[in-house]
């Protein structure tokens, strides 16, 4: 809502583009540290979902070299390294780079000399192409694009897919063009959307019994008052061997882990 009274009806022109909504994983929650990123020529735009665990020795590397940066962010460092490494060609600088990169990402990158292509890459964040009719996509979920299409690739990790008018094309981090197959999306949007809920946290509140009911199924031996925990693949003799269990969890989670260290001590 803040962002549509920005933009009080005035959408941007063009049929080329990359959004991001996202926390701030390197640097404060501020405008500065916001995706997209650029290089230092400003003409290379990046979005990214991950952590570039090497961003500290690349951004030294790179101000030695006299690159200099605004925001505290990973994907500041590789939208430069990206520009550095840049010769006419965006999907080959990309591919560059990341062969220099440590971590995990889904990127979305396109450059202001190459208005018609759009490179995306994923390593240990999802991401998926949209094929529509005569327009592509790339998103981190197939929920944004059920409104335009219900056919989608999914890529894997160390896979780009190259963006541009005349269709899409996916490759690994070398030269090997990848052929996969097209998937259809059976589910319907109503199943993820506010379903008349004012918004989606009080929509998740009230579906709470629903929820943990869903959780058990197939858990729960109600006729024996016990429970099965399934797809561990271990023995009695293996659980027998367990001293310790550590439940990690954040936020709401961490009080689900608390009500779970309570059941198995019981």
């Amino acid at each position: 809502s803040a962002l549509e009274q920005q933009l009080d009806g005035r959408m941007p022109a063009g049929t080329l583009g990359i959004g991001h909504t996202s926390w701030a994983t390197h640097g404060a929650p501020t405008t500065t540290n916001a995706h997209p990123h650029t290089d230092q020529s400003g003409r290379i735009a990046v979005i990214h979902n991950g952590i570039i665990e090497n961003a500290g020795s690349i951004r030294k590397a790179l101000e030695q070299r006299g690159h200099t940066f605004k925001s505290e962010t990973d994907t500041e460092v590789l939208a430069h390294l990206i520009g550095e490494l840049y010769e006419g060609d965006l999907e080959e600088a990309v591919a560059a780079a990341l062969r220099d990169v440590d971590g995990a990402y889904g990127l979305a990158i396109i450059c202001e000399d190459e208005p018609g292509v759009l490179v995306a890459a994923r390593k240990g964040s999802p991401l998926l192409v949209g094929v529509g009719d005569g327009e592509w996509f790339v998103a981190s979920d197939a929920s944004p694009l059920l409104q335009y299409t219900r056919s989608v690739v999914y890529l894997d990790d160390g896979e780009m897919a190259v963006l541009s008018r005349d269709g899409y094309r996916i490759r690994n981090l070398e030269t090997n063009r990848i052929d996969k197959p097209v998937n259809q999306i059976e589910w319907d949007l109503t199943t993820i959307e506010r379903g008349g809920y004012a918004h989606f946290m009080l929509k998740e509140i009230c579906e709470q019994p629903e929820s943990l009911c869903n959780t058990l199924r197939g858990h729960l031996l109600e006729d024996e008052g016990t429970s099965r925990v399934t797809g561990l693949n271990l023995g009695d003799d293996d659980l027998k061997k367990i001293e310790r269990i550590v439940i990690t969890a954040c936020g709401t989670s961490w009080h689900s882990a608390l009500i779970g260290e309570y059941m198995l001590e019981e």
